[in-house]
């Protein structure tokens, strides 16, 4: 980096200020930048902002193989590195999708994630999905693959142990979860070698998901939230006519409004004094800059932390309508609402 670039960064955000989470191996910053750009960013348009996050002070980068970035991605991060950024200073993290479940399937998807990274390990690596239910892009929230079932702890256990092996062979730091429900947790925690690290679920103030939130806390599993602004930018096909808009709520508004910032800063801020790890996604570089100095200064007052805790509105918006399977009830078939697994057939 040079010098121009690092009196940049060191104008918006102190690196020093920025909090924590202890994860078995190493020490995740509390803010990450998502890498989902959705239908409205190109994957170059992402790769630009995470170089640019980078320069003011993001060292937490959410990466999958689904996003079909990584490869530029790893570019930007060679970049970072070639100007004098450490890797050990970067957490990176990755994520296996639904169609390289199977053992030899997840060693290799771990391996191409690293080569398109160019990082050599990566930091925490999740199962993206706890399903092998495969979607082509794009496809309409009615499709339906033939080969899609309900959870299949055995596949689970197969996918984990593979993910197991990935610390043995040091190629990742630690592993995680991703879109759990507490039945499946309990499955998981029962058989598993490593518990998960971390998991990666929907959290934003209209779906705190409190449960599974105090669950993962009580059994030492790090959270980290993704949608953290209410995703305003998700895809078309994942809207809903019932799906409400956190920055738009007024609890949210008037706080931010004495705070004198965006609603957007104060889902933020909301997250990390909460004790969960947000990963907003933006390319616009005053929205990127403003996002990572939201957590750094002028923290949230007890009230109104306890004021955001009742707006709760259990609003999934990524609802996973694309993993459901033929003979699908609906998208809460993936959620066990009930507190049961849904039985496959």
């Amino acid at each position: 980096m040079d010098t121009k670039n690092q009196s940049q960064a060191q104008a918006a955000v102190n690196i020093q200020d920025l909090p924590h989470r202890s994860l078995p191996q190493g020490k995740m910053p509390a803010i990450g930048m998502g890498t989902f750009g959705s239908d409205h960013v190109s994957h170059e348009q992402m790769a630009e902002a995470v170089l640019g996050a980078a320069d003011i002070g993001y060292r937490h980068f959410d990466c999958a193989e689904v996003y079909a970035n990584e490869d530029l991605i790893g570019e930007s991060f060679k970049e970072l590195m070639r100007n004098g950024v450490k890797r050990e200073a970067l957490w990176i993290n990755s994520k296996v999708w639904n169609d390289h479940h199977k053992p030899g399937d997840v060693l290799e998807a771990c391996q191409r994630s690293i080569d398109n990274l160019c990082c050599d390990y990566i930091d925490l690596y999740l199962v993206h999905w706890p399903f092998r239910n495969f979607h082509p892009p794009h496809c309409s929230v009615e499709s339906r693959s033939p080969d899609s079932h309900p959870y299949d702890h055995g596949e689970m256990m197969e996918t984990w142990e593979a993910m197991e092996a990935l610390l043995e062979k040091g190629l990742v730091r630690n592993i995680g979860t991703s879109n759990m429900t507490i039945p499946k947790m309990d499955l998981l925690l029962r058989d598993a070698s490593v518990k998960p690290a971390a998991n990666e679920m929907e959290l934003h103030p209209h779906f705190q998901q409190p449960e599974l939130f105090d669950y993962c806390r009580q059994k030492g599993i790090e959270v980290l939230g993704y949608c953290p602004l209410g995703s305003p930018g998700r895809p078309e096909r994942d809207r809903t006519p019932q799906d409400s808009v956190d920055i738009e709520d007024s609890v949210i508004v008037t706080i931010a409004k004495a705070h004198a910032v965006h609603p957007a800063a104060i889902c933020l801020k909301w997250a990390v004094q909460r004790g969960h790890t947000p990963i907003p996604m933006s390319v616009n570089p005053r929205n990127y800059r403003v996002n990572l100095e939201a957590v750094t200064k002028d923290p949230l007052t007890e009230d109104e932390m306890n004021a955001i805790a009742q707006i709760d509105k259990a609003c999934r918006l990524i609802k996973g309508q694309v993993f459901l399977w033929e003979d699908a009830v609906g998208w809460e078939d993936l959620w066990d609402m009930d507190g049961t697994i849904t039985a496959r057939s």
